[in-house]
C-alpha cells in the first residue's frame, strides 16, 4: 500500500473551461502523427503498470508542448488528490451522497486510512466478504455443499442485470482457458441470463442439468425487475421439472445489500453482501463477480485478479502523467474528445477470450461519464464521455475497420495486446504460428491507421493516416492481468470525470425509463403516447 495521510481538505471543484491549462491546450499546435512516427518515438512511448502490464501512446496526436499542457491540467484539476480523497472515504457520488469505494473491494490502496460508513469499517466489510465466499466456493468445489438431491454443482448461473452481468460475464470468459499454471485447478461451467427476454432464459435453461446447478441471484436492491422476473422464470422451470426433491431454492444464493429482501431470505443457500458505495458497474472486484468466479475458477484466481487490480490502483496515484499510464491515457482521451473533438472511441482487444470486455467498458464509460451537467448540477459547455464500441481483433478488421481506415470520422482506438496466448493450443502455418499472425495484425493496423498510404491514381486505396491509437501490452492474459486491465479502464473514467468536474458515479440517465415501463404495465395512466406504443407491440386479437 501506498502510505498518504488524509486527503487534503483544499480540493477545488471547477469547470475544465474554467482553467488556465485548457486555454493553453487550446493553443498548441496539433502533432501530426502521420510525420512524426518514428522507431524512437515508438520505444520511448511506453509506461509501465501493473505486473506486465505497459501502456504504449506513440500513435497518438501529441507531444511534449500538448503533454505538458496535459500534465498542468491534471494538477490544475488536483486529478491525484481527488483520488485520495475517494479512497479516504470522502462523499464523491455527490447526486446520491454516497462514498465510492469499489477500489477497496481489492485492497487498502491507502496505508493506515480506515473508512467508516453506516457504522462499519468498510475494509474489513469487504475483507470478511471475501472470507465468506472464499469458503462457500471451496465447500462447494469440493463437493461438501451439494444440491437439494443429493448431486454436486457443475454448473453456475448467474441472474442480473447491467453491472450484475456486463463485467462479471466479461471476466468469466476473459479466462476460460486458464488451468492449473494459473492456479485453476478445477473449472465449473458457467452461464449468464441477464435479458428479461423470456428468449434469453430459454436459451440458457436448455439442456441444464437442474439438480447439478447453482443460480446466483444479484441484485443490490433485490428488486430489480428483470432479475426478479428471471428468477420467478426458472423457479418455473425447476417446479414444473418433476424432479423429486428438486428445491429450487436450495439451488439459490444471493448477492444484495445487507438491508434488501433477498439478505432476509432464509430459505435460500447463503446471501453474500455489497452495499450502496459499490456502483454495479465498478462491482466485478466485489461479491457481485467475485461468487461467480470463485465457483467457476477457484478463489485463488480470483485473488489473483484482485491483487492485479490493486496493483493498478496503487500505480495510479502518481502524479507525473509520463510515469503513470492511466493518468496518461485519461488525459490524451480529454485532450481527443475536447480539442480535436472526436466523439468515438473503439477499444479493440486482440485476444477472443476479451471477447465481451468492450461491452462491459460501454457501460462502464458511458454510464459513468456520459453527464451533461456538472457536479453541482450546473449544464456544462464542452463535451464529456465519448462513444464507446469495440470487437476482438482480427475479427473488427473484416467488420467496421474500413470506416475507422477510410471512413470521414477519425475514431480514436485502444488496442489490448498480449505477447503469448492464453492457452496451450497453436501451430505453425506458413511460417509463423497462429498467436505470432495475430500480434502482425495488430502490429499491422497500428502502423496503418498512423501512417497512412498515398495513391494518386486510385484515391480509394489511399489512407490520409493520422488515426490515433494506442495499446495496452501484457505477457499473457492471467488473472492478475485481467485484473490489471480491469482497473486501468475503471480508474482512467475516473480521472476523466475528474478532469470534466462531472460525478461519474451515479447514472439517472436509466432511471426515466425505469418509471415509465412501470407506468406502461400498470396501463399506461392515460398517458396517449405510452397507450399508442404499447398497442403497436399488443398481440393481434
Amino acid at each position: 500500500p501506498h502510505k498518504e495521510t488524509l486527503m487534503d481538505c483544499s480540493l477545488k471543484y471547477i469547470d475544465m473551461d474554467k482553467t488556465k491549462a485548457y486555454e493553453r491546450l487550446l493553443e498548441c499546435k496539433p502533432f501530426d502523427v502521420r510525420k512524426g512516427l518514428t522507431p524512437s518515438r515508438i520505444e520511448n512511448s511506453t509506461i509501465d503498470e501493473a505486473g506486465s502490464l505497459s501502456f504504449n501512446y506513440a500513435s497518438l496526436p501529441v507531444d511534449d508542448d500538448i503533454l505538458d499542457a496535459l500534465q498542468q491540467l491534471a494538477d490544475e484539476q488536483q486529478l491525484i488528490g481527488k483520488y485520495r480523497a475517494l479512497l479516504s472515504g470522502e462523499v464523491m457520488n455527490v447526486g446520491e451522497k454516497r462514498l465510492v469505494l469499489h477500489q477497496l473491494t481489492r485492497g487498502r490502496v491507502l496505508e493506515g486510512v480506515s473508512v467508516m460508513a453506516d457504522g462499519v469499517e468498510k475494509g474489513a466489510f469487504y475483507e470478511n466478504e471475501l472470507a465468506r465466499i472464499k469458503d462457500f466456493s471451496d465447500k462447494v468445489r469440493s463437493g461438501e455443499i451439494k444440491g437439494s438431491t443429493g448431486k454436486e454443482i457443475a454448473t453456475v448461473v448467474q441472474i442480473g442485470i447491467g453491472g450484475s452481468d456486463l463485467g462479471p460475464r466479461a471476466l468469466c470468459y476473459a479466462l476460460n482457458l486458464i488451468g492449473e499454471k494459473d492456479g485453476c485447478t478445477k473449472k465449473l461451467n458457467a452461464r449468464f441470463l441477464s435479458n428479461v427476454d423470456p428468449d434469453d432464459a430459454a436459451n440458457v435453461m436448455e439442456g441444464l442439468d437442474l439438480e447439478r446447478t447453482l443460480f446466483i441471484l444479484v441484485s443490490k436492491s433485490g428488486t430489480t425487475q428483470e432479475t426478479l422476473a428471471n428468477r420467478d422464470l426458472v423457479f418455473k422451470v425447476m417446479r414444473d421439472s418433476g424432479i423429486a426433491g428438486l428445491v429450487p431454492e436450495k439451488h439459490v444464493v444471493a448477492v444484495t445489500s445487507n438491508t434488501s429482501p433477498l439478505a432476509s431470505d432464509l430459505s435460500i443457500l447463503a446471501a453474500f453482501y455489497m452495499d450502496d458505495y459499490i456502483g454495479g458497474r465498478y462491482s466485478s472486484t466485489s461479491a457481485v463477480g467475485g461468487v461467480v468466479l470463485s465457483l467457476v475458477y477457484g478463489f485463488d484466481v480470483f485473488r489473483q485478479l484482485l491483487d492485479g487490480a490493486h496493483e493498478e490502483d496503487v500505480a495510479a496515484l502518481g502524479p507525473n502523467i509520463r510515469k503513470n499510464g492511466v493518468l496518461m491515457d485519461a488525459m490524451i482521451g480529454v485532450y481527443l474528445r475536447n480539442v480535436l473533438g472526436y466523439p468515438y472511441s473503439a477499444v479493440l482487444p486482440y485476444s477472443q477470450e476479451l471477447y465481451r470486455i468492450p461491452a462491459h467498458l460501454q457501460q462502464l464509460d458511458m454510464e459513468s461519464n456520459g453527464k451533461h451537467v456538472n457536479r453541482n448540477g450546473g449544464r456544462l459547455s464542452y463535451k464529456t464521455g465519448p462513444v464507446i464500441f469495440g470487437e476482438p481483433g482480427t475479427n473488427g478488421q473484416h467488420s467496421f475497420y474500413q470506416l475507422l481506415h477510410q471512413g470521414t470520422d477519425i475514431v480514436p482506438m485502444q488496442f489490448i495486446g498480449f505477447r503469448e496466448a492464453q492457452g496451450g493450443l497453436d501451430c505453425t502455418s506458413g511460417g509463423s504460428t497462429s498467436h505470432e499472425k495475430l500480434n502482425a495484425n495488430l502490429v499491422a493496423q497500428m502502423v496503418a491507421f498512423a501512417c497512412g498510404k498515398d495513391d494518386e491514381e486510385n484515391p480509394n486505396k489511399a489512407f490520409d493516416g493520422n488515426r490515433p491509437s494506442s495499446v495496452l501490452v501484457a505477457d499473457r492474459l492471467t488473472p492478475f492481468a485481467l485484473g490489471s486491465i480491469l482497473a486501468h479502464f475503471e480508474n482512467k473514467v475516473m480521472f476523466q470525470g475528474f478532469v470534466w468536474n462531472i460525478n461519474s458515479f451515479d447514472q439517472e440517465g436509466v432511471q426515466l425509463g425505469k418509471i415509465l415501463a412501470k407506468k406502461v404495465l400498470a396501463g399506461c395512466e392515460g398517458d396517449g403516447n405510452l397507450e399508442k406504443y404499447s398497442q403497436l407491440l399488443s398481440k393481434k386479437v
